[in-house]
């Protein structure tokens, strides 16, 4: 290069006007003084200037396009004002390139381009920078470096250590150089700034924009603050989604979740379902792909989805309709039952013919013991549909049935729907047992959500609160079970075609008993068919005096204890030894007996007669006796007797009363005893209208001193008129008198409808005597010598006087023990 003159510069640059230097045109970029600057250098032209520059004294002129797309650029293409900087470091890259370290020395403006081909080689004059002190100038720089600090608080992308390094200058001249590299303004605002000669100018140019920038940031800051007050928790959740989403594209788990799309898309196109459930099941699976796999909300209905799917909207199975054989399964599962095996072949026949129609509904209403519950598995055998059972035995929640909303956590569909999906079958049979079990708190009431169930109207459209789409129910068998009525709403009853099971005969448990238990058990404790023999006089005691049920529980459970005894003697003995039961080794299997059978008296006695009582169990035979005491006209009433039973005692001594005459008693014979009316086991709370003519006999006897027949049972409501009025349970109460040894059973006239209920053994056995006075009443059940000469006839007036309704134990006479 060369020099007009070789006179170094006071700051020993060696850099002078009229030098001539390389140039360098720089893209997006203005080198100031004082800067040192990393540069990569690509295009030969500027290499060539570079190697150029390093091969003499290593000055350069660095100076910026006007346009950064040019590449090739000419004199007009470069600002003529540039800064005359030194090459600290050159370092050649493998791809060619050049990576250069430059350090900006002064001012330099060009004064004209030389003829250099191969680079840019021009002549320029260093521009002078006169700064005299002033307190202008010392005013400038302390605002700069106020305003300095602000702006870095502001900008986080200058580092704060930049404060102290900018406080530490002197120079105004280098002070508005080192700041304005850090501002963010444009390439054009910094090209002027360069291009101002006075220092106390460019300092208050400086200070502008950078006062300018602060406001900008300032504004930035207070649009961030608002913003993020404003952010409500969904943009929060899309964001983190976002950024979930990212993540989980990065990890691969996005895959498996659009997988898991697809499949449920897939199941809904396939899945059959109503035109409301398939209109819901779209929307909320629109509404999953929306949402991250990860959420909970996610989980919530990707289970709802689920639901919807496992549901057999449409899917049924075919009845059997063959009708000898669904008699044939029945038969061989239960003994008896008749009533209910006649129902379920009708509605096969029904169908058969019909083709469509509703499930029937059905309420088995009978002691303990009786197989309401098995009866309902036997039904969906014979009929060859699929069986489900939920036991509504302490349920007390409205949910139980109808399910919880989706706004709760854990929520779930109700037992009906839920029962729906395990029988994968939109006709199963449906046992719901235990219906009169159910109870009512601050949670609902579970018997009011069964009403929309059990209503053939309605139950084509159930809805559940979980599903919250109507499902149909028409096509199901639904069967109840229950003890007693009494527990059972009347709504609920409407319902339902209630179908009475009474209890079993002695004859009937021991047939069941040698078809069905003894198999059953023997099977169950590992004993084979010649292990063990039952002699049927044995069987008969086991029923007799080791049982006191209408149903089989309890017999069954004392057959299994024999088969465990023979179980221990064949493995002592011999495996193939034979155990027989017989009445007299029947004790060491079960002990001494436990019930008495029969509680007839063995003799006539006075004041006291024989009643029949209808409890849960079945029937019972329920003495009733008398005593007259010396007295004022006293009536005593024990037994713990509810209020309707001492009511007919009450009713019994008024009737008495009204006929002591014909009954040959004093009329003012009540003021001169006391009359004590008992019925033994104290213990059991009693109730009933039904032992009315059983203590209207008791009393007359006492009174009389006329014995009662030991060998008569006797039943019935009785009027203040002496009218026999009809009650309920009757075959319960016949059985008992059976089982108890009476030959003669007084009922109701009234009740003559029921006697085709009772079995035809029984029926051969006893003698049932129809009554419609007080009168037959006694001459039947005092042991008279010459009954008709006893009581004159009783003409009844012609509108019935007395309650002429059809009276029924509305509570049990007996609650068992």
């Amino acid at each position: 290069m060369l020099f007009r003159n070789d006179k170094k510069d006071e700051d020993g640059s060696g850099a002078e006007p009229g030098i001539v230097v390389p140039l360098l045109p720089l893209r997006d970029i203005i080198v100031f003084p004082h800067m040192v600057v990393p540069l990569f250098v690509g295009r030969q032209k500027s290499i060539k200037a570079l190697e150029e520059a390093m091969n003499k004294q290593k000055f350069i002129l660095l100076a910026a396009q006007r346009e950064a797309k040019t590449n090739e650029p000419g004199e007009e293409d470069i600002y003529r004002v540039g800064t005359l900087g030194s090459v600290v470091q050159l370092l050649r890259l493998p791809d060619g390139t050049v990576k250069v370290l430059v350090e900006g020395k002064k001012r330099a403006r060009v004064l004209r381009y030389l003829d250099e081909q191969e680079y840019f080689l021009v002549e320029a004059e260093e521009v002078v920078e006169a700064c005299p002190k002033s307190t202008e100038i010392e005013a400038l720089t302390r605002s700069i470096n106020t305003t300095f600090e602000h702006y870095v608080k502001l900008n986080k992308k200058i580092p704060p250590e930049m404060i102290m390094s900018v406080a530490s200058i002197d120079d105004p001249a280098r002070l508005a150089d080192t700041i304005v590299a850090h501002l963010g303004i444009k390439l054009e605002e910094k090209q002027a700034l360069l291009e101002i000669d006075n220092p106390a100018e460019r300092l208050e140019r400086v200070l502008g924009n950078m006062r300018s920038e602060i406001e900008i940031l300032e504004v930035e800051k207070r649009i961030r603050t608002r913003v993020k007050k404003q952010m409500e928790k969904t943009q929060k959740e899309y964001y983190l989604n976002e950024q979930m989403r990212a993540i989980q594209k990065e990890l691969g788990e996005k895959d498996e979740f659009k997988n898991e799309i697809q499949e449920l898309e897939e199941a809904i196109r396939q899945k059959k379902m109503s035109d409301d459930a398939r209109e819901k099941t779209e929307k909320e699976l629109k509404k999953l792909k929306m949402m991250s796999p990860m959420s909970a909300e996610a989980t919530v209905v990707r289970n709802y989805i689920d639901w919807i799917i496992s549901l057999p909207w449409e899917d049924f199975t075919d009845d059997e309709l063959d009708i000898d054989e669904a008699e044939r399964v029945l038969n061989e599962d239960h003994f008896g039952l008749e009533k209910v095996k006649e129902r379920i072949l009708e509605y096969l026949a029904v169908q058969s013919l019909a083709g469509q129609m509703k499930g029937p509904i059905l309420c088995l209403v009978g002691p303990p013991g009786v197989g309401k519950t098995s009866l309902g598995r036997s039904i969906a055998r014979s009929t060859g549909r699929k069986f489900v059972r939920i036991s509504l035995g302490g349920v007390r929640d409205e949910a139980e049935i109808r399910g919880h909303r989706r706004t709760y956590i854990g929520a779930l569909p109700g037992k009906i729907i839920q029962s729906m999906k395990k029988a994968g079958s939109g006709n199963p049979v449906f046992l719901l047992d235990e219906v009169d079990k159910m109870s009512t708190d601050f949670r609902g009431d579970p018997s009011s959500a069964l009403l929309e169930v059990l209503d053939p109207e309605q139950n084509s459209t159930f809805n559940d609160h979980y599903l919250d789409v109507d499902y149909d129910l028409s096509k199901v068998m639904f069967i109840t079970t229950a003890n007693t009525l009494d527990g059972i709403p009347r709504p609920l009853q409407d319902r339902m075609e209630i179908i009475r099971i009474a209890g079993y005969t002695e004859e009937e448990k021991q047939s069941i008993a040698k078809r069905y238990l003894i198999k059953k058990q023997r099977e169950a404790n590992g004993l084979e068919e010649g292990n063990i023999e039952i002699s049927d006089s044995a069987l008969s005691r086991i029923v007799r005096h080791y049982t006191k049920e209408s149903g089989v529980r309890n017999l069954e459970r004392e057959i299994a204890a024999v088969c465990r005894k023979a179980a221990v003697e064949v493995v002592r003995k011999d495996r193939n030894a034979t155990v027989k039961v017989t009445t007299k080794n029947l004790a060491k299997f079960l002990g001494p007996p436990r019930f008495r059978y029969g509680k007839a008296e063995e003799e006539n006695r006075v004041g006291m007669a024989t009643g029949l009582a209808w409890t849960e169990l079945g029937g019972e035979l329920l003495a009733t006796e008398v005593t007259v005491l010396p007295g004022k006209g006293k009536l005593t009433i024990t037994g713990r007797l509810g209020d309707v039973m001492q009511e007919s005692a009450q009713a019994a001594l008024s009737y008495v009363r009204s006929r002591a005459a014909e009954l040959k008693l004093d009329k003012d014979f009540y003021q001169k005893v006391d009359l004590h009316i008992h019925v033994p086991e104290g213990a059991i709370p009693k109730d009933g209208p039904s032992a009315g003519i059983t203590m209207v006999t008791a009393l007359t006897s006492a009174l009389t001193g006329i014995p009662v027949r030991y060998d008569v049972a006797m039943t019935g409501e009785v009027t203040l008129r002496g009218r026999v009025l009809p009650i309920g349970g009757l075959k319960e109460k016949v059985l008992a008198a059976h089982r108890g040894g009476i030959k003669t059973i007084l009922v109701p006239e009234e009740n003559e409808k029921d006697f085709e209920d009772i079995p035809a053994n029984v029926m051969r056995s006893v003698e049932l005597i129809k009554v419609g006075h007080m009168d037959e009443v006694l001459k039947n059940a005092l042991a008279l010598s010459d009954p008709d000469s006893f009581l004159v006839p009783v003409d009844l007036p012609d509108d019935g006087s007395g309650f002429d309704e059809r009276s029924t134990d509305t509570t049990t006479d007996v609650i068992a023990h």
